[in-house]
């Protein structure tokens, strides 16, 4: 009986030592991890002995503070104490600009790092091991971490769709958490003529971005001031971030054509620049030395994008314009010290016209276009963005609606680009990124529904691009990892309910929930939300809850139904609050669609439908007034199929003004309602 307990006790102690010896559980994971014996958690003090390090030591203070609930002190001087944190600079043989140890005993933990962003990788090693510790205390052991590739990140279409300045600065702490440091945004696009009546003129664009020079060419329906892309790109490079701004030409340049037909191509489609005008080029030129020139450039940013991606090639003269367009464009960029990026484009131009190829960087992203081999043939530095792979169409029926993240995780690296493989250490592959391309404009696609998309891709693109083909851990393993980790510290896009929600009574133009609460401001997908209303007469437009991104209304706007509205979409169920009496309404809501059910009754079920859209005013600004906007059937065929989607993340910051009685709310996870 003895030899019996002291066996188990020997199984039970070898079990705990394999546990501690398994590396922490982060994302992406460490390159390497070393357990020694014991357990260590922070207690007061950051101790900074190096002022490169002061801001990050602040991050980490601040983001501590956030998921934990603890302080830390940040100090310059004095000797490392029990419970210290400390950052010191030092190189660390092969660790590299962004590479760092952090070394954990029993006493303190130590942060090593040659560079402020190694050293911020570092912290978010420790901020993400001691989320996912029950108590904040970390296992003892070295960490010694850096990643395969230079260049990890993401690429967001924002020239066919707006993306608020605020959910970009929450897209920046997402990707900083997971060590993704490159975010291109891309600043001009547009939609598909075959959607707006076949017809140039009618079909959406959109340049984002304040022009001085050209004032009219500014999108009226969402842009950003000079003064906020600044801004945000130094808030982006604050966190390890570096954003790459995209002008999209000579294709996809629509918003150029409208705001000067005397611009368009006449022979390849107004979308299309005539490359072969003085005029263009003229254009041009003043529009990249708007955002270039000068002592506090808008683009205060180490790269810049010229777009260059599927241009025509029908004729020989054709492809060697596009050529000479492409090759001065990246000259240009290049004369005012920014490195040109470009899509690869050179195979599908195929020419003799010489192109730059010094300090080029060009995105891989179509094997028809620009050939992986031929590419580093010719000495381009890469980045390996395949379609095929990692492009997200939302809801477009082609391409990715959402990755296949198990397949990414278990097979792909940014060494596969496209049908052609290249050597995992190829030195011109500099990185991998995923991308969202907004295409089919007037489809419903909220920033939640892009959010939804984006975050789980997040995480895999995370590790791929940090750890290579190095990736130890089984996916579903990784998967719980992903799982259990916040967005960032305090950042919810998704709106992961911490606990069900209630309130007996709700009162008209109060604030309904709080961060301090650390509840969200709107209901995941996959909430139940519920309430009793004690019914008097509302007007047309009445809100029952909004928030800074949505409304759900009592009557709305239009009609007087029930419905909501986001993204400046208005949805409405076919249902009308009765004007005396007493009904429990309930919403169930997923990233598919929203039911409406009264008094127990589906009265309403607003799911992907497929439609062939034009906005009946014809106007390419026409999102300005999306309030008064719904889908008409035109030409039925598939290539004129669009699927919309009216998928809510339900409101819940404030209240607006109504006149009925509404009390017995309650938000909770639409599974737990389902089980009851």
């Amino acid at each position: 009986m003895l030899r019996k307990s002291i066996t188990t006790l020997s199984v039970l102690a070898l079990t705990s030592l394999a546990l501690h010896a398994q590396k922490p559980a982060t994302i992406p994971e460490t390159s390497a991890w070393t357990a020694t014996a014991g357990s260590f958690v922070p207690q007061g003090r950051i101790l900074v002995r190096d002022a490169r390090f002061m801001p990050t030591a602040r991050i980490l203070a601040a983001d501590y503070k956030t998921l934990l609930g603890r302080d830390l002190s940040v100090v310059a001087k004095g000797k490392p104490k029990v419970g210290d944190i400390v950052l010191q600079a030092a190189k660390e043989r092969g660790m590299g600009d962004e590479g760092y140890r952090l070394a954990i005993n029993e006493k303190c933990a130590t942060l090593t790092a040659e560079t402020p962003r190694a050293a911020l990788w570092g912290v978010r090693t420790l901020l993400q091991m001691s989320e996912l510790s029950t108590d904040g205390t970390l296992p003892c052991g070295v960490a010694d971490d850096r990643p395969a590739y230079a260049l990890r990140g993401f690429m967001i279409d924002c020239g066919r769709k707006y993306i608020p300045m605020n959910y970009l600065r929450s897209l920046v702490r997402v990707m900083s958490y997971y060590k993704m440091n490159t975010l291109q945004v891309h600043l001009n696009d547009n939609g598909f003529p075959q959607y707006f009546g076949n017809d140039w003129d009618k079909t959406q664009s959109a340049f984002r971005l304040q022009s001085d020079y050209f004032p009219e060419l500014t999108a009226r329906d969402g842009s950003y001031t000079k003064q906020e892309f600044r801004q945000f790109v130094r808030f982006a490079d604050s966190l390890g971030v570096e954003i790459i701004p995209e002008i999209d030409v000579p294709a996809h340049s629509l918003a150029f054509t409208h705001f000067r037909p005397s611009l368009a191509s006449k022979d390849c489609g107004f979308d299309h620049l005539d490359i072969s005008s003085r005029e263009t080029y003229a254009f041009l030129d003043s529009l990249f030395a708007e955002y270039l020139a000068g002592p506090d450039p808008v683009f205060c940013t180490p790269r810049v994008h010229i777009g260059t991606d599927e241009y025509s090639n029908r004729t020989k003269e054709l492809v060697e314009q596009f050529r000479a367009f492409t090759d001065h464009y990246l000259r240009l960029v290049r004369s005012y010290g920014k490195q040109p990026v470009c899509w690869g484009s050179l195979t599908h131009a195929k020419g003799d016209t010489p192109v730059l190829v010094d300090s080029v960087l060009m995105m891989l992203w179509s094997n028809d276009f620009a050939k992986p081999d031929e590419m580093l043939k010719l000495g381009y530095q890469v980045i390996s963005i395949p379609d095929g792979y990692i492009y997200i169409v939302p809801a477009a029926g082609y391409y990715s609606d959402y990755l296949d993240c198990p397949m990414l995780y278990e097979e792909w690296t940014p060494a596969q680009t496209g049908r052609q493989r290249l050597a995992d250490d190829e030195p011109l592959l500099h990185g991998g990124m995923f991308a969202v391309w907004n295409d089919h404009v007037g489809n419903g696609i909220s920033v939640s529904d892009i959010h939804d998309r984006v975050l789980p891709a997040m995480k895999v693109i995370s590790a791929k691009t940090w750890s290579g083909a190095a990736t130890t851990l089984p996916y579903a393993t990784f998967d719980s990892i992903a799982t259990r980790l916040s967005e960032a510290p305090g950042v919810n896009e998704s709106g992961r309910l911490l606990r069900t929600y209630t309130a007996e009574a709700v009162q008209p133009n109060a604030q309904l929930v709080s961060e301090a609460a650390c509840y969200p401001a709107e209901a995941p997908y996959g909430s139940r939300i519920s309430f009793t209303v004690d019914c008097q007469k509302e007007a047309k437009g009445t809100i029952l809850t909004l928030s800074d991104r949505a409304r759900f209304y009592l009557a709305d706007p239009q009609q007087g139904l029930v419905g909501f509205e986001r993204d400046n979409y208005l949805d409405t169920f076919p249902y009308r609050l009765p004007e005396t009496g007493s009904v429990e309404l309930c919403i169930e809501s997923t990233a598919k669609g929203t039911t409406l059910f009264a008094n127990g009754k589906k009265v309403g079920d607003l799911q992907k439908r497929t439609l062939y859209a034009t906005p009946p005013a014809a106007a390419f600004d026409h999102q300005t007034n999306a309030a008064v906007w719904h889908p008409q059937v035109i030409e039925p065929t598939n290539r004129n199929r669009m699927f919309y989607l009216s998928t809510l993340q339900f409101p819940l910051a404030r209240t607006g003004q109504f006149n009925s009685k509404i009390s017995n709310l309650r938000v909770e996870p639409l599974a737990e309602a389902s089980s009851k």
